[in-house]
Parts: structure tokens; sequence; C-alpha cells
């Protein structure tokens, strides 16, 4: 059996958005009917990933929980928020002629980072169905990541369950 389904996602303005889609997730396995398989949850939006986490509990002061502050953290250092033009070489003259062909302003194209950061975490996971319910362990929540930060935006969480 395979069932799909997707969902929409508000992203946060001038910051990097985390979503816990669990309870999304967990309805639409028990939706699905699948008493056994897996579920892919992925975006086609090139600046997100999905990821699974612990539940961290606390939270930073920016809202986000600790885990995730951390993660933001390693990133900035590792991979900078793109601040200005020439910060990498993405974009090029080519691709801000294109996105103006296609209604895209060119501070929005200025989102190396983003791209960077979600080809290195993915844009993707997979779970273990195991008798209808997906198997997260006592602690993981699964999250979908906007490291987008040019405005917010509406997103598409991808679902698919495949099994018996």
């Amino acid at each position: 059996m395979v069932f799909k389904r997707s969902f929409k996602l508000e992203s946060r303005h001038r910051a990097v958005s985390f979503h816990d889609i669990t309870d999304q997730v967990k309805a639409l396995a028990a939706e699905s009917g699948v008493q056994n398989g897996i579920i892919v949850v992925y975006s086609h939006h090139t600046t997100c990933s999905v990821i699974t986490q612990e539940c961290a509990f606390d939270r930073s002061m920016t809202g986000l929980e600790t885990l995730q502050q951390d993660l933001v953290n390693v990133f900035e250092k590792w991979i900078p928020t793109q601040r200005s033009e020439g910060m990498y070489l993405h974009p090029g003259p080519e691709a801000l002629e294109y996105a103006e062909e296609h209604g895209e302003d060119n501070f929005g194209c200025h989102n190396t980072d983003a791209h960077l950061r979600s080809s290195i975490i993915g844009r993707s996971v997979t779970i273990v169905v195991d008798d209808g319910v997906p198997d997260l362990g006592e602690f993981g929540r699964v999250h979908f990541i906007d490291w987008d930060q040019t405005r917010g935006r509406t997103r598409t969480v991808q679902v698919m369950i495949i099994g018996e």
C-alpha cells in the first residue's frame, strides 16, 4: 500500500524556522492504516530540511528549543548567513537575471547559506512504522526546518507511507 499526503506550513520572516510536525506525521500514519512499513517525510524546497531529534524541553531566548538553537549556532559559524552581495559565488548575474524574469527580488536570491545547510542536513527522513505507529523512540520528534531567512513564506511538507 502507498499513502500520500501533503500539508502547508508558514515560515518565519528573517529567522530560521523550525516546525514540530510530529503530531501531523503520527495522524497521517494512523489515517493510512499501514501497520508495518516506512514513512518518508520530504521537502521539495531546496532551502529546507527534515530531521528527527529529541525534544530538548528548554528554550533559548529566541524561542527555539535549545538543541535547535545549538544547530543554528553551529551552522552560523560553519556557513554564515548571507548578509551581503559577493559573500558567496551564488547567486551570479545569470541566476539573478533568471530570478528577476520569474518575479523573484534580488534580496530573496541571496540565500546561499540556506541552500548549503539544506544540502548537508538533507531534505527528508525515513521513519519505521511498527504496529501502526511511527517508531520515534521515547523523545523523538520530527522537525521541518526552513533555513531561508530572506522572508517568510508558505512551505509544503510531503509525506509518503509505504507498507502493509
